[in-house]
């Protein structure tokens, strides 16, 4: 069922991938107001172009005030964020532990960087919203690193973590109000994004569908 998410604003952090562009295209086949973040002007042009209705920001989803100016700029046109897809990736590895080199580390952790400063400034939004999602995509590595990819486990695995303690506040803000749960962080981890894309798009508008508090704090594997 897709009409839970139709009229819903969602925002695909880093969207401007494979994945982001087949996700905003099922999330507006939908009937979602989809806004897409990345600081890439030309690639935001070019996903505009190839799917009709979409917005887009410019914006370096590391810096906190630039968000908080994102947060500002959707809320005077939309309203409020309903869901948020977190994309913000990449991957380096390989060399064994002695080749996890530091600066590769700094390069993967802007992905957990975003994600934090994405949920802080957008957390209101989803506690507010009758179905506020948040999915952030984290890799099968997790429950194996291994010493090639240990800077990339590791940071997926801050970012899980704190995927998990939104989903905990989420739950916390709906008991403190004395009202049913309403919104849901939800992990998905995937060995690769390649040939998943329309898996991860599916699976993300149907959480829209599923009860908050049947899906809230899952890490759901996602396989082709």
């Amino acid at each position: 069922m897709t009409d839970a998410v139709a009229g819903r604003v969602v925002l695909l952090a880093g969207g401007t991938s494979a994945v982001g562009r087949v996700a905003a295209e099922a999330l507006t086949a939908a009937g979602a107001h989809v806004v897409v973040a990345g600081r890439d002007p030309e690639k935001l042009a070019a996903l505009a172009s190839a799917v009709s209705g979409i917005a887009t920001e410019t914006v370096d989803l590391t810096d906190e005030a630039a968000v908080i100016g994102l947060a500002a700029r959707v809320r005077s046109a939309h309203g409020r964020v309903d869901g948020i897809l977190h994309l913000v990736g990449g991957w380096r590895g390989g060399g064994g532990l002695a080749g996890q080199s530091d600066h590769d580390y700094r390069v993967l952790e802007t992905s957990l960087t975003a994600l934090r400063h994405v949920t802080r400034a957008f957390f209101d939004d989803l506690v507010a919203s009758p179905v506020g999602r948040l999915a952030m995509i984290s890799s099968t590595a997790v429950a194996r690193p291994l010493a090639g990819g240990a800077n990339y486990a590791a940071v997926k695995a801050a970012s899980e973590a704190w995927t998990r303690a939104v989903a905990h506040g989420l739950a916390k803000a709906a008991r403190d109000a004395g009202e049913p749960a309403s919104s849901a962080a939800v992990v998905f981890r995937v060995k690769s994004l390649e040939g998943l894309e329309e898996r991860v798009a599916t699976e993300f508008v149907a959480l829209f569908s599923a009860e908050a508090s049947s899906v809230n704090d899952d890490v759901v594997t996602l396989d082709a």
